[in-house]
């Protein structure tokens, strides 16, 4: 069976769903697949407005049902979906209603594995069922821990003979590994979605299905512990911010040093107002690439400077956050280190000993541990927990890749209320 590229149309607005389907139909996608989000949101009419848009797709309707399947099946088929979805943790009666009902109106039925524990033994059990294609699906909550969407594909390759659906971060670097670990149809969500140019998007990943080939791309890839910093420079704050559903800002914390950035994770310091000893001190312990994380107690006077800034670049740190006060700012300006503080105030307070290194502080109202990992720019500070910093990171570069569609939606000759048709969505 030859390759064919299915685009996970998951928006939830029509208007920007056929945009995008008319956009990827250019570059040469062979399926289109209304997502689960469009389906609940705009119901069956997603359906009718693809098939009446693109009489000679094939149309995926990704019903996930797990419940009254003939009803299901049945309305989305009459609304002219050629394939419809079901989960694979539905009953073996409901899977069994879905494949008679589909075979009554010339549809097809698709498995969705998605969240089933032994994958291989259902797919066995799917395909006698008489189901016409299996999906492996890595869930996007999954994907954005690290999770690898090919593990199983091999394995189940191995066992069935119905063609295999795959789904879960692919693009055009990952396409043609999808297809070698077994895959006929590639499902591919964001890759496209939230490309700024959905039609390039779709012919590159269709080359690279086609011809077996990588095909770079700097956007759409989920990474894992290792890739944490290298994603994080990536993003801003606010894409931080919003994928951490408005948590982990540090209030009232200004950069010293606007246009810089600083990425890292942090070595806390708890100290006495005016106490710079234990600041200095933590230079010393600190290792290449830390932020040193500062809790004064949000008060003057200074315990940071130039001379602390100096050491700390000569250790090759990230950075200094300070809930108190910092001063020399025009010296540490033209240092060109990112420092982030409450206060800037001339005076400085005396080098007593008091306060800790390595234990929990409170910055701008905010609980922070050595070891978390910590993000500054132009709009502030924001602290990611250690143990949710590879799920977080990945959630910012999906908030920075849905951004881009929409700018250059608005940039076309829209605003940002039309696009994402904000009336409908106000709370009622």
């Amino acid at each position: 069976m030859k390759p064919i590229l299915q685009v996970a149309l998951d928006f939830v607005d029509l208007s920007r769903a056929m945009k995008c389907a008319g956009e990827s139909a250019m570059g040469g996608i062979d399926w289109l697949e209304a997502g689960t989000p469009l389906i609940k949101s705009e119901g069956l009419n997603a359906i009718r407005k693809l098939r009446e848009k693109f009489p000679t797709k094939t149309i995926v309707a990704d019903m996930k049902i797990m419940d009254a399947g003939r009803t299901e099946v049945e309305i989305a088929a009459k609304s002219g979906a050629n394939i419809v979805c079901v989960l694979g943790a539905a009953s073996d009666a409901t899977i069994k209603e879905c494949v008679d009902a589909a075979h009554n109106y010339g549809a097809k039925i698709q498995v969705d594995l998605i969240a089933i524990k032994d994958v291989k033994k259902r797919a066995i059990e799917v395909e006698k069922l008489g189901v016409d294609y299996i999906g492996v699906h890595c869930p996007i909550d999954d994907q954005m821990r690290g999770k690898d969407p090919f593990r199983e594909l091999k394995d189940i390759a191995r066992h069935i003979t119905i063609p295999i659906a795959v789904a879960g971060g692919i693009n055009s670097e990952t396409a043609a590994d999808a297809v070698k670990a077994g895959a006929s149809i590639i499902i591919v969500g964001g890759a496209i979605n939230k490309s700024k140019d959905a039609k390039k998007a779709t012919e590159d990943i269709k080359r690279s299905i086609n011809q077996l080939k990588k095909i770079k791309t700097i956007l759409f890839k989920r990474g894992s512990e290792k890739d944490i910093a290298k994603i994080l420079m990536k993003i801003s704050t606010s894409n931080l911010s919003d994928a951490m559903h408005r948590q982990g800002a540090l209030k009232d914390l200004i950069s010293v040093n606007p246009g810089l950035k600083m990425c890292g994770q942090a070595l806390t310091v708890r100290t006495y107002p005016g106490d710079w000893a234990k600041p200095v001190e933590a230079i010393e312990i600190a290792e290449e690439g830390q932020v040193i994380v500062i809790d004064a107690g949000g008060v003057g006077p200074a315990i940071w400077g130039e001379l602390a800034t100096h050491g700390a670049i000569q250790k090759k740190l990230a950075g200094v956050v300070i809930d108190g006060a910092i001063r020399d700012v025009k010296e540490i300006r033209s240092l060109k280190f990112p420092a982030f503080a409450r206060i800037i105030s001339p005076s400085a307070g005396e080098p007593k000993g008091f306060g800790e290194i390595g234990v929990s502080v409170n910055a701008g109202g905010v609980k922070v541990f050595s070891g978390d990992w910590i993000l500054g720019d132009d709009d502030g500070v924001v602290v990611i927990p250690k143990n949710r910093a590879v799920e977080f990171a990945n959630r910012a570069m999906s908030v920075m890749e849905t951004e881009n569609r929409l700018r250059k939606e608005i940039d076309e000759g829209s605003t940002l209320s039309k696009v994402i048709e904000l009336l409908k969505w106000e709370k009622k």
